[in-house]
């Protein structure tokens, strides 16, 4: 059985990423910083910031190897994917992403969702790619076109692209990617169309796209995945 991420743990790793991305000069919005007892008497304000699953996100990928196999991130905004069909309103998202070295976000792609990645600044990020197939799956024979900062790069299947601090990669839905650190921890920026974590994340073995908690100590901050649990009724 999968050892889950203690809550001890993901306290640690909010505090630690707060500290991390206000190194760089950035602050979080006032409700990143909301106990769950705040979260609990502005939930009528706050609707939206729940339907959207706003807020942090600390994954393991249902892995339990959090250091070699997971990833940080809070998103910023979000709108309604429903909105795509009239193609108006708020049709983007905005999060901020973080990972150390020795650590990967697993290989996967989206049907929904294009997404540009930036390296905000830490160290180099590596990004592995592959385009997709015609059933949707990994095509490990077609060449990799991407654009990275408006310029194509064509690299071979599963080619590696590495970004320096201010360079970005724009990745189409049906792109398989996975990336990490290579040399220090780095914030990364992500810009896409809406995200919907439900339903729109595609990974190329079977895991999960967010962690099980084991409730050893009260949560700092809610998670996104701890909304529905907190907001059922």
């Amino acid at each position: 059985m999968t050892q889950g991420m203690k809550r001890s743990r993901v306290n640690e790793i909010i505090r630690s990423a707060d500290a991390f991305v206000r190194s760089f000069g950035f602050t979080l919005p006032p409700f990143a910083y909301w106990s769950p007892d705040q979260f609990r008497k502005y939930r009528n304000e706050a609707a939206g910031i729940v339907t959207a699953r706003l807020g942090w996100d600390v994954t393991d990928f249902g892995g339990g190897d959090y250091e070699h196999f997971g990833l940080f991130l809070f998103t910023l905004r979000n709108g309604d994917p429903a909105a795509l069909a009239t193609g108006r309103g708020m049709l983007y998202a905005e999060k901020l992403l973080i990972s150390h070295p020795g650590q990967m976000t697993p290989l996967h792609r989206h049907d929904i969702k294009a997404e540009d990645i930036i390296n905000r600044g830490g160290g180099r990020a590596v990004f592995e790619l592959f385009m997709s197939d015609g059933a949707g799956d990994v095509d490990r024979e077609a060449e990799v076109v991407v654009q990275t900062d408006g310029m194509e790069r064509r690299l071979p299947p599963g080619g590696l692209l590495r970004l320096a601090p201010g360079e970005s990669v724009t990745l189409q839905p049906g792109v398989w990617h996975r990336f990490w650190a290579e040399d220090a921890d780095i914030l990364y920026g992500e810009v896409s169309t809406v995200n919907d974590d439900m339903t729109d994340n595609v990974f190329a073995e079977p895991i999960g796209r967010f962690a099980e908690i084991e409730e050893d100590e009260p949560p700092l901050h809610l998670l996104v995945s701890d909304y529905d649990r907190y907001f059922t009724d």
